[in-house]
């Protein structure tokens, strides 16, 4: 008896891995589904993100198509690693450079 006739006798394990197969075709791949759930800047009025940055502390933002960066709301969120943090512009709906939050920085003179 071959596999393919064994299978026709447990219909249902045929039609559980035919919805899984479509389910994964539908949703699409994995980095897709992770990239469309990071907060796009270009969607957002410049006071919404600064909103969004203020709320979070430090955030991770889609900034263009294939662009994305951290805001950070104040150095804390830089310690250990750098002490001093600038400003962080991004384009949203209203402002093509909108202070979304700040980046954080290493200063020379401090060891």
């Amino acid at each position: 008896m071959s596999r393919l006739q064994n299978t026709s006798r447990e219909p249902g394990r045929v039609a559980v891995l035919a919805v899984g197969v479509m389910m994964l075709l539908v949703s699409g791949p994995p980095a897709a589904q992770a990239q469309s759930a990071r907060p796009d800047t270009r969607q957002m009025t410049c006071a919404q993100a600064q909103s969004l940055v203020k709320q979070r502390g430090s955030v991770v933002m889609t900034t263009g198509p294939s662009t994305f960066d951290k805001f950070i709301a104040n150095v804390s969120y830089c310690l250990p690693e750098a002490n001093m943090m600038r400003p962080k512009f991004a384009p949203t709906k209203d402002n093509p450079k909108c202070p979304v939050g700040n980046k954080c920085f290493r200063s020379r003179n401090v060891r």
